[in-house]
């Protein structure tokens, strides 16, 4: 994912102070008013992230939800094929983690502002346990099940986003929030390889249902964490501002109207979009090349490491203003490797392809910057909200079109011409975002 950043200058908005190393103890869920501001942690990079003490809580809960996500996927998709036999109802197991995005990052998004920013991450997370603690009921319809499913990929979308507005008030709006966020990315990459592994690990020991126990388990601990481990801060906005779903609406008319904006959400999408397709694909590839499971999950692990790699490197070697600079560049191209699947690629060289497309996604570095300088703070979480929505089902429909391409053209042809697309694309997203940074009195700078 993209980060849009300055070209070596500093953004021009004021940026808020982080909470120091040891922080404040937690305060009490009804105090009220503005949450005081305090000293930024000395040093730079990595380390100063994790030395502002409530990022290490929010970074600890995340792992843990993320774990528990990925483990809940593997583990309802082996119990609905234990008792259906069906591969369609077992793949919706995991569709349906993603399905339901869309309508809580635009039905339910202005929960984010409404309401006290601890207070939506914790009933989140509760929300999560209920649904899978249920699941473990025996006897549980799969239609059940598969609506359980559905509930908490609902309220995931507000919970990434009131989260990553969280962020600039734990660590300002300045570096210190791009490679928290960077954090959280590499935490979610991590998260799929560890938490795959880890699933089938625990299912080859435990009961389908017994692992989906210790994911509950995990949402549970996520919302200890979170309770016990940050401030409570106030809500951004007045929660007696109509209905929920006009309030939602109305703060999305209010964010897509704005230029910049628009761009730097099409920015954010485009590139996504078209890598996955290639992800999407891996399994009826790697099967043409006469690959067995191990191979094929290889591959998969490929892109994931890309991501990991490189976004580290970018947040520990570049400065914020070398990040900046790289942004756009990396954004177009980051899919020209796709390009190299119309020769057909050998499993090696097929690896290789999909951890380079991996390394384009640290251009996000430089995106958030500029996002978190271009949205009103009173819209902010409802604008985290609405992005992550829009990311996961901009992603969800470029799998599906590759899918369907793919049956009638081959697999290689398809992933060389996501590829060819993608970079268009972004070239055209690109010059919209350069062309809001032109006007007077755009935030950011895109050098």
């Amino acid at each position: 994912m993209p980060t849009p950043s300055g070209s070596g200058t500093t953004d021009p908005t004021p940026t808020r102070p982080a909470a120091d190393a040891s922080g404040p103890e937690p305060a009490a869920e009804g105090a009220e008013g503005p949450v005081p501001p305090e000293p930024r942690p000395g040093g730079a990079g990595y380390p100063a992230v994790f030395a502002v003490r409530e990022f290490r809580a929010v970074f600890l809960a995340h792992l843990l939800s993320m774990l528990g996500e990925v483990i809940c996927g593997i583990a309802l998709s082996v119990l609905v094929y234990r008792v259906t036999g069906s591969p369609l109802l077992s793949a919706l197991a995991f569709a349906f983690a993603l399905l339901p995005y869309v309508i809580g990052g635009t039905l339910l998004s202005a929960v984010a502002d409404r309401y006290p920013a601890r207070r939506v991450l914790v009933v989140c997370d509760l929300i999560s346990a209920g649904c899978v603690a249920v699941m473990v009921v025996p006897g549980m319809p799969v239609g059940l099940l598969l609506v359980l499913r559905c509930i908490p990929a609902a309220v995931s979308p507000v919970f990434s986003g009131t989260r990553a507005a969280t962020l600039g008030d734990i660590l300002g709006e300045g570096d210190l929030f791009v490679l928290g966020r960077s954090v959280i990315r590499l935490t979610a990459q991590g998260a799929q390889l560890v938490g795959f592994a880890a699933g089938g690990l625990l299912l080859a020991a435990v009961s389908p249902r017994g692992v989906l126990a210790i994911t509950a388990a995990a949402f549970v601990a996520s919302a200890l964490v979170l309770r016990l481990g940050t401030r409570h801060r106030p809500a951004r906005t007045d929660g007696r501002r109509g209905a929920l779903l006009g309030d939602s609406l109305r703060g999305m008319k209010q964010l897509f109207a704005v230029a910049r904006i628009r761009a730097l959400f099409l920015l954010y999408c485009v590139p996504p979009t078209f890598v996955v397709m290639s992800e999407a694909l891996m399994t009826p590839y790697s099967d043409g090349l006469g690959l067995g499971s191990t191979g094929l999950g290889l591959l998969m692990c490929g892109m994931p490491i890309g991501a990991i790699v490189s976004e580290t490197l970018a947040g520990t070697l570049l400065s914020p203003a070398g990040r900046a600079r790289l942004t756009l560049v990396v954004a177009v191209v980051c899919m020209l490797p796709s390009l190299g699947y119309v020769f057909e690629p050998s499993f090696g060289w097929a690896l290789a392809l999909q951890v380079a497309t991996g390394c384009g996604m640290a251009y996000s570095l430089g995106l958030d910057q500029w996002f978190m300088a271009a949205v009103p703070e009173e819209l902010r979480g409802r604008a985290m909200t609405l992005l992550t929505a829009v990311l996961m089902t901009a992603q969800g429909l470029g799998m599906a079109v590759a899918g369907a391409v793919a049956e009638a053209a081959p697999v290689y042809l398809v992933v060389t011409g996501a590829g060819m697309c993608g970079t268009v694309c972004s070239l055209l997203a690109v010059a919209l975002v350069r062309r809001g940074t032109a006007r007077p009195g755009a935030a950011g700078n895109t050098g």
